[in-house]
């Protein structure tokens, strides 16, 4: 191919070239569980090889719906005038929601990175004080989300003096904990201040207080809140995470630690603003506030390891499930699937997992079928020599051939079978009738011994 001559065909022969490859190759060779299945020659010819799957890692704050608590919390409505925390005089930062310049809403938590001037959320300031400056900021993904990276929160206002992050496992019906962050924990929560480096294996779920992202800051990087996520699978996974086996093995066979990094929302509860000193100056609360530039969440889709791609349609993500599973999270078989119980795929044996697919039911074939497979298509899996593809999962072989594909050639017209002189092999002679009588015998005889039952229809 030349790409100045023919771009459009070259372009499109490379895409199926690809993809043809890519079906005969392990997972290992793709990255982690992100292939469902592999074509492979067997004893009964051309077959599938599933394997468990997941979809890779995204921003998902691109999919994600906000919502503030009290609603009218955000600045602009009226329009406010702000002082810097580190300087009580320097009063010029004004809110206004009417004009798109000085507006802050939610929204530019999630914008693109790196403007200038730097775009943030801001809320009303202090001027209730001393009722608590209290604000709930939730994250909702309508659908189960696994957490691969550390949440990161940026503020632009000094860093709260105490917070909550929270999760959900069911939509925001019930939340737990993931970690408190204080100034001070004992006074704020009555709990020891604690950093992830106190944590091991055995105490990885537990629930901490920190004070290392709470005090004022001076460089760029002290305005950023964490969840490390990374340094907690580090505990398995070795503190580069070389040994990605042993935290799969953990998953794997923990629910709980599953679970605990998997969620359907996330809250920010924000309980007291920066300070800066130990008292608030009461003449001037329009320092104290909240303001956040980024908040930054890494994930992927959760499908059980039945799916390797996560589509995202009418504001709504849903998982394309294979392994005969359905439903948003491939949490069920398909209809007429249900031959044994739904159960998650496996991260074991590594590197490829199980698959655990799930096959038709005994009632709606008549028999079972063990060997269920997608086998035929219209694109790379054409059935040859003139055959046509049944519901991509047999080829109907015009007379003469034979085979998955139809790729063998069928020889009826001699008896005992091929002996033409295109066929390559010797002519075969009937058996004679003593032959042929102790055969019958000899069969028989076996049959009885291997004591066959029909199967149950």
């Amino acid at each position: 191919c030349y790409l100045s001559f023919f771009p459009m065909h070259c372009m499109a022969l490379w895409t199926g070239v690809c993809q043809a490859a890519m079906q005969h190759y392990p997972a290992a060779a793709w990255g982690h569980y992100d292939v469902c299945k592999s074509q492979v020659y067997s004893d009964e010819g051309l077959t599938w090889d599933y394997m468990a799957c997941q979809p890779e890692a995204a921003d998902m704050t691109q999919y994600l719906k906000v919502t503030l608590d009290p609603p009218n919390i955000t600045c602009g409505d009226p329009p406010e005038t702000y002082c810097a925390l580190e300087n009580p005089y320097m009063c010029n930062n004004e809110c206004d929601a009417t004009t798109e310049e000085l507006a802050h809403p939610p929204g530019l938590m999630f914008d693109t990175e790196g403007r200038n001037p730097t775009t943030f959320w801001q809320s009303t300031s202090w001027k209730k004080y001393p009722k608590p400056l209290l604000v709930n900021i939730t994250l909702s993904w309508n659908k189960t989300i696994e957490l691969t990276e550390d949440i990161v929160l940026t503020f632009e206002s000094g860093r709260p003096e105490q917070m909550v992050l929270e999760k959900s496992l069911d939509y925001g019906r019930t939340w737990q904990p993931y970690q408190f962050y204080a100034t001070d924990c004992l006074d704020a929560f009555t709990m020891e201040p604690k950093t992830v480096q106190d944590l091991t294996q055995h105490t990885l779920l537990d629930i901490i207080c920190t004070e290392d992202y709470s005090r004022g800051y001076v460089w760029k990087n002290d305005k950023t809140v964490r969840f490390e996520i990374k340094d907690r699978f580090a505990l398995f996974a070795g503190p580069r995470l070389h040994n990605m086996a042993s935290l799969y093995g953990q998953l794997d066979t923990t629910k709980k630690l599953r679970d605990f990094f998997t969620i359907t929302d996330l809250r920010i509860r924000l309980l007291r603003p920066a300070t800066g000193a130990t008292m608030v100056d009461e003449n001037n609360l329009s320092r104290y506030f909240y303001a956040i530039s980024d908040i930054k969440v890494q994930g992927r889709c959760k499908c059980n390891l039945h799916a390797n791609s996560c589509v995202y349609d009418k504001e709504k993500l849903s998982c394309e499930c294979e392994h005969n599973t359905t439903g948003p999270d491939c949490g069920r078989c398909k209809r007429n699937y249900q031959g044994r119980a739904w159960s998650a795929g496996s991260y074991l044996p590594i590197p490829k997992g199980t698959a655990n697919i799930f096959r038709p039911n005994v009632s709606s074939l008549g028999v079972a079928n063990r060997k269920e497979a997608r086998v035929c298509d219209n694109e790379l899996l054409r059935c040859q020599n003139g055959g046509t593809c049944i519901s991509n999962v047999r080829c109907n072989c015009p007379p003469g051939y034979t085979g998955l594909l139809c790729e063998k050639r069928r020889c009826e017209s001699e008896l005992g079978g091929c002996g033409g002189p295109d066929s390559g092999q010797a002519h075969l002679t009937p058996p004679s009738t003593s032959r042929l009588l102790l055969l019958l015998l000899l069969g028989s005889a076996l049959l009885r011994e291997a004591s066959c039952r029909p199967a149950v229809l």
